[in-house]
C-alpha cells in the first residue's frame, strides 16, 4: 500500500499540486539553460541584460532552488519529514535568487516593480506557503 493511501485527501491533492508546481519550476530552469541567440535577442533589452549579467553561481541557486522544491513536493506526498527541511531549503535560495536579482542587480530599476517583483512574489508566497503546510503536516503526524 503507497504511504499516501490513507492520508487526508486534502493533503494528496494538496501535495499533487505542489509536484505540479515543481515540475513548472524545473521546466523553467531547463528553459532557461537552453536559451538560444535567437530567443535572447527576442527578449525585451532589460531582460537581455539581466539574463546576460547573471553571474554563474545564481544558476545554481536557481536550480537548488526548484530541484528542493520538487523534492519536497514528492516527499509531501510520499508523507516523509524530508519534505520540510527540503521546502526550507528551497525557501531559502528563493530569497538568494530573487533578493540577488531585484535588490542588487537592479531588476526593479531596470524594469519597473510590477514587472520584475510581482512574479517573484507570487513564488515567494508559494515557498512560504509550503514551509508551513509541510511544518502543519508534521505536527499533525502525517509526515514520517
Amino acid at each position: 500500500m503507497a504511504a499516501w493511501s490513507n492520508a487526508p485527501r486534502s493533503h494528496i491533492v494538496i501535495s499533487i499540486i505542489l509536484i505540479l508546481w515543481g515540475l513548472a519550476g524545473l521546466a523553467s530552469f531547463v528553459n532557461e539553460m537552453l536559451m538560444t541567440p535567437e530567443r535572447l535577442a527576442a527578449l525585451p533589452i532589460a531582460q537581455q541584460e539581466m539574463w546576460t549579467s547573471m553571474p554563474g553561481w545564481l544558476w545554481y541557486v536557481f536550480a537548488l532552488a526548484v530541484a528542493s522544491g520538487f523534492g519536497g513536493a514528492v516527499a509531501l506526498l510520499l508523507r516523509r519529514r524530508s519534505a520540510l527541511p527540503l521546502f526550507v531549503l528551497s525557501l531559502a535560495a528563493i530569497v538568494v535568487q530573487f533578493g540577488y536579482t531585484l535588490f542588487v542587480m537592479d531588476a526593479i530599476g531596470k524594469m519597473g516593480l510590477v514587472e520584475a517583483a510581482a512574479f517573484p512574489a507570487v513564488i515567494f508566497l508559494i515557498g512560504v506557503f509550503q514551509v508551513y503546510y509541510a511544518r502543519a503536516a508534521a505536527k499533525k503526524g502525517l509526515l514520517r
